[in-house]
C-alpha cells in the first residue's frame, strides 16, 4: 500500500510541455548570411560547455571523414572526391557531437535524487545537459523515480509485456533517424517475426509525403540528384528549407554551383540567412571578404501560396514556348517519357495568371523573373524540405514540382532533377532498410523467402495513428529506437494522456528527454552507444553503416571510448530482446547477427536490392549508390509502365476568419529536431528566448498590439480549444496573416487530425491560430484542460 508521500507525489502529474516561463529576450538585426566565423566559434564553445574540448575535438576531425564516422546530425552527402583535412563539419554537427561526446553523465545517483515530476518542470534545454546516459534505468507501476535493473531483468520485463499481448499489434516500434541500417534490419526483422507491421517513425513527420508523391509519379521515393549535379547545373530552386540551419553543409554544394556559373531560386515566407549568403570558414574569403551571394532570386511566398506560385510559373512557361516554339518545353521528353500532358496542359485553360501570383502572395515582377530564369535552361534541380512536405496539401505541392521538372524535361538528366532535403542522419536508410507501415508485397515475399516465416501482411500503424490507438487501447505497448516522440509529434497535450494509458513505454536513448518523464504505467529508458563511440564485439572493432541524402551507403565507426561501460549497442539491444521475446519459436538466428555486423549485412544483401556485395562495397572510399531508376531517367511507375506521369492537382482557397492567422512551425539555429542546443536563433536575432511568434508588421498594428508584447496563442480545430500561453510578438518580414513559432513550444496547437492529405503526416506547416493578449489567469486556464486530461484517463 501506498505510503501518503509517496501517493501524493504520484498524484503530481509531470509537465508534457516546457514551463511556460520567460528569460530575457533580446532581438537583434537578423543576419544576411551563413557560417563563416561565427559558426567556428559557436562549434569550439560548444565542445567548451560540454567539458569535451579534447575528446570531442579529436572526434570532430574524424567526422564524415572517410575512415571515420557518420554525423550524427543531418543527412546532407559527403563528397565523393577528396575531403577537407580541415573537417567535414558544420556547426550544427559539430554540436550534435560535442553533446554525444560529452564527458557528463547521468548516474543511478542522479534518479535518486530527481523525481520524474521535478525533472519534468525544466526546460528541454535543461533537460537534454545533464549529460549521457550510463545504465539502464526502471520506473516501477506508481512510481516516482527511475531506478537501476539489469540488462537480463530490463529485457525480461519487455518480453513479458510483449508475450501478454492479445495481439501483436497492440505493440508499436517506432524508429528514430539516428539508428545504423544493421540496426533498423534486425529491428524490423523482429518486429515482424513478432507478428506486427506497427512502424511509426520520424519519416512520419518529415518526409513521407515526399516518398507519397514521388512513387506514383517517377517510380521511387527518393531524390533523383547525385551531389556532383549541384556543381553542373543551371537553376538551383530551394523551396520550403532553410539549409543555414536544416543541412549547413549544403551551402557548399550550392557555392560552388554558384562558382560554376548557377543561378539560385529561394522560396520561403521568411528570408533564411542559409539563403542570402554563405562565409565558408575554409577559405579566405569566407574569413576576411563578404563571402558569397548565393539567392540570386528571392521569393516571399504566403504559407501554403506554393501550389499558385508553382502553377504560375508553368503557366508562363507554356506563354513563352508560344513565343519561342520547341525552345522553352522539351516536347521530345514529353513525348517519349511522359504520360497525362494534355489533361495537365488543359487545365490552364482555366486559370488567371493574376489570380495564381495574387494567392501566393509574390510579386508579379518576381514570379515572371523565377520563369524566365528557367525558360531557356534545362538543367534545373529543385531542392525542398518540410516547408513543404507539413503542409495539408504537401503532397500535391511535390507533385506539382515534378510536373514542372517534366515540362523541362529535367529530371533524369546530369544536373536536373528532384532533391527531397531529408532531416536527420539516417532517415532515408532506415526506410531503406523496411522500417515501413505499408511493406509492398515483394519486400514481404523475399523476407518469407530468406527467413521461412511468413511475414504479417497487412499494414500497421504510421505515428498519427499510433497516438490514437494509444487513446483508444489498441496499443499497450511502445518502445522507442531513438527520438523523443512526445517533443516530435502533435497535440502534445492529446498524445501524453495517450502515452499515460500504455501499459510499458521502452525508450533506447543516449540522453534524456521529455518523453522519458511522460511514461506509460512501468517504463524503461535503455542507455546505448552513440555513433561515435568504439563499438568492440568479441575483441573486433565494429562499423556500422547508413545512406545518406542522395542514396550513397557508407560505413561508420567511432573512435571514442564509451561513456560507460553498461552501454549496449542498438543491434545488440535488439537481438537481446528478440531472444528473450520470441525464445525457441524464432527461426532467426539472433546470436550469429550479436555476434557479427557481417553477418546482419550478408541478410540485408539476400533481403534488399542493390546491396549486392554489401560488406566489400560498402568499406570503398565514399560508399556506394544505391539503384535509381529515376535518376537515368528510367521511370518505373506501376501504373504507367517506364513513364513519368504529369498530375492534376487542386489550388486550395485558404480562407481565413478576421482574427485567424496562418503559423508555421519551425526550429531554430539552436536546435536540431526537439534536441535544444542553447536558447539563441541568431540568423534570425533573437537571443536567450523561445518562446516567440514572429509576425508581419502591418498584422501586429491592425492587431492593436505592438512588438515585443506578450500574447497567448489559441487554436480550435475539431472545436477543441488548444493554448499556448506566453509569448512575446516580435516583427518580421513575413507575409500579412502568416506567422511562425518554435516547436515543440507550439506543437500542442496542431491538431492529431491536422494532417497532410494521403500521407497523414502532421500538418505542422499549416496551422490556423488566433492570438489574443496575455492574461494572467490563461495559465490556470491551460492546467484545467491538462487536469481533465488526466481526470479523463
Amino acid at each position: 500500500m501506498e505510503n501518503d508521500e509517496h501517493k501524493q507525489a504520484h498524484q503530481k502529474a509531470p509537465s508534457a510541455e516546457p514551463p511556460y516561463k520567460l528569460l530575457n529576450l533580446q532581438v537583434t538585426k537578423a543576419k544576411s548570411w551563413a557560417a563563416g566565423i561565427p559558426a567556428v566559434k559557436v562549434s569550439i564553445q560548444t565542445l567548451l560547455k560540454e567539458k569535451t574540448l579534447i575528446r570531442g575535438g579529436k572526434a570532430l576531425f574524424k567526422m564524415n571523414q572517410f575512415d571515420g564516422f557518420d554525423c550524427p546530425s543531418c543527412v546532407w552527402p559527403d563528397p565523393d572526391d577528396e575531403r577537407s583535412p580541415l573537417g567535414e563539419y558544420c556547426e550544427n554537427g559539430a554540436k550534435a557531437l560535442a553533446e554525444e561526446a560529452t564527458n557528463k553523465k547521468i548516474t543511478v545517483e542522479f534518479f535518486k535524487e530527481n523525481s520524474v515530476y521535478d525533472l519534468s518542470q525544466l526546460s528541454d534545454y535543461v533537460i537534454g545537459h545533464f549529460g549521457r546516459l550510463s545504465e539502464p534505468m526502471y520506473m516501477p507501476p506508481n512510481g516516482t523515480h527511475y531506478q537501476p535493473i539489469s540488462w537480463d531483468e530490463a529485457f525480461k520485463k519487455i518480453a513479458h509485456h510483449l508475450n501478454k499481448l492479445e495481439s501483436p499489434d497492440e505493440a508499436a516500434f517506432y524508429t528514430s533517424g539516428r539508428t545504423s541500417n544493421e540496426a533498423s534490419f534486425v529491428y524490423q526483422l523482429f518486429a515482424r517475426e513478432f507478428g506486427t507491421n506497427n512502424f511509426p517513425d520520424c519519416s512520419n513527420m518529415c518526409h513521407e509525403t515526399s516518398g507519397v508523391a514521388l512513387i506514383p509519379t517517377i517510380g521511387i521515393g527518393k531524390g533523383t540528384v547525385k551531389l556532383r549535379d549541384f556543381y553542373d547545373t543551371d537553376v538551383i530552386v530551394i523551396i520550403g528549407q532553410n539549409p543555414g540551419t536544416n543541412s549547413p553543409r549544403m551551402l557548399s554544394a550550392l557555392e560552388k554551383g554558384k562558382g560554376n556559373g548557377a543561378k539560385v531560386i529561394a522560396i520561403n515566407p521568411l528570408p533564411e540567412a542559409g539563403l542570402m549568403g554563405f562565409r565558408d570558414p575554409q577559405k579566405v574569403k569566407g574569413i576576411l571578404g563578404s563571402g558569397v551571394q548565393l539567392a540570386d532570386l528571392y521569393l516571399p511566398v504566403k504559407i501554403n501560396g506554393d501550389m499558385a506560385l508553382l502553377k504560375a510559373i508553368e503557366m508562363l512557361l507554356i506563354q513563352f514556348e508560344k513565343e519561342s516554339p520547341e525552345k522553352v518545353l522539351d516536347k521530345n521528353f514529353i513525348a517519349n517519357k511522359t504520360v497525362g500532358y494534355q489533361e495537365f496542359l488543359k487545365q490552364f485553360e482555366g486559370y488567371n495568371l493574376d489570380d495564381l501570383i495574387q494567392k501566393s502572395g509574390v510579386a508579379a515582377d518576381l514570379v515572371n523573373k523565377a520563369a524566365q530564369m528557367m525558360s531557356f535552361k534545362k538543367r534545373i534541380i529543385f531542392c525542398w524540405g518540410m516547408g513543404l512536405t507539413q503542409q495539408h496539401n504537401g503532397v500535391d505541392i511535390i507533385k506539382e514540382i515534378i510536373n514542372l521538372l517534366l515540362m523541362k524535361g529535367s529530371i533524369g538528366i546530369p544536373g536536373g532533377g528532384a532533391c527531397p532535403v531529408r532531416g536527420h542522419s539516417n532517415v532515408q536508410g532506415n526506410r531503406t532498410m523496411l522500417i515501413n507501415h505499408t511493406p509492398t508485397t515483394e519486400e514481404l515475399d523475399q523476407l518469407k523467402k530468406v527467413f521461412g516465416f511468413e511475414p504479417p501482411r497487412g499494414h500497421g500503424l504510421d505515428v498519427v495513428k499510433t497516438i490514437k490507438a494509444m487513446q483508444n487501447g489498441q496499443v499497450k505497448v511502445f518502445f522507442g529506437m531513438g527520438g523523443n516522440f512526445l517533443s516530435a509529434t502533435p497535440d502534445t497535450t492529446y498524445t501524453a494522456k495517450g502515452i499515460r494509458k500504455l501499459d510499458l513505454t521502452v525508450y533506447v536513448s543516449t540522453k534524456l528527454n521529455r518523453s522519458h518523464l511522460i511514461h506509460g504505467k512501468e517504463a524503461l529508458i535503455l542507455p546505448t552507444l552513440s555513433r561515435s563511440e568504439i563499438d568492440m564485439v568479441n575483441g573486433e572493432r565494429q562499423f556500422v553503416s547508413t545512406e545518406n541524402s542522395m542514396g550513397v551507403v557508407e560505413w561508420s565507426r567511432g573512435m571514442l571510448t564509451p561513456i560507460s561501460q553498461h552501454l549496449i549497442n542498438e543491434t545488440h539491444i535488439v537481438c537481446k530482446l528478440a531472444k528473450a521475446t520470441l525464445g525457441n519459436k524464432s527461426v532467426v538466428d539472433w546470436d550469429r547477427y550479436i555476434n557479427s555486423y557481417n553477418a546482419v549485412r550478408d541478410d540485408i544483401e539476400k533481403c534488399i536490392p542493390g546491396f549486392e556485395n554489401y560488406n566489400e562495397r560498402v568499406k570503398q572510399k565514399g560508399g556506394f549508390y544505391l539503384p535509381n531508376a529515376a535518376r537515368d531517367g528510367d521511370f518505373k511507375t506501376r501504373d504507367f509502365g517506364n513513364r513519368a506521369s504529369f498530375t492534376l492537382t487542386d489550388i486550395p482557397e485558404n480562407t481565413l476568419d478576421a482574427d485567424e492567422y496562418l503559423m508555421a512551425t519551425t526550429r531554430t539555429h539552436d536546435q536540431f529536431n526537439t534536441t535544444i542546443y542553447g536558447l539563441d536563433d541568431r540568423y534570425r536575432g533573437i537571443h536567450n528566448e523561445r518562446r516567440v511568434i514572429f509576425m508581419n508588421k502591418k498584422d501586429i498594428e491592425k492587431a492593436g498590439i505592438k512588438s515585443g508584447d506578450k500574447v497567448d496563442l489559441f487554436n480550435y480545430d475539431d472545436g477543441i480549444e488548444r493554448i499556448a500561453p506566453l509569448f512575446i510578438i516580435v516583427e518580421y518580414p513575413i507575409p500579412e496573416k502568416n506567422t511562425v513559432t518554435y516547436f515543440p513550444e507550439t506543437n500542442v496547437l496542431v491538431s492529431v487530425n491536422n494532417v497532410v492529405k494521403e500521407s497523414n503526416m502532421p500538418a505542422s506547416k499549416y496551422v490556423k491560430i488566433k492570438i489574443r493578449k496575455h492574461t494572467p489567469d490563461i495559465f490556470k486556464k491551460v492546467d484545467d484542460i491538462q487536469s481533465q486530461s488526466l481526470r479523463s484517463e
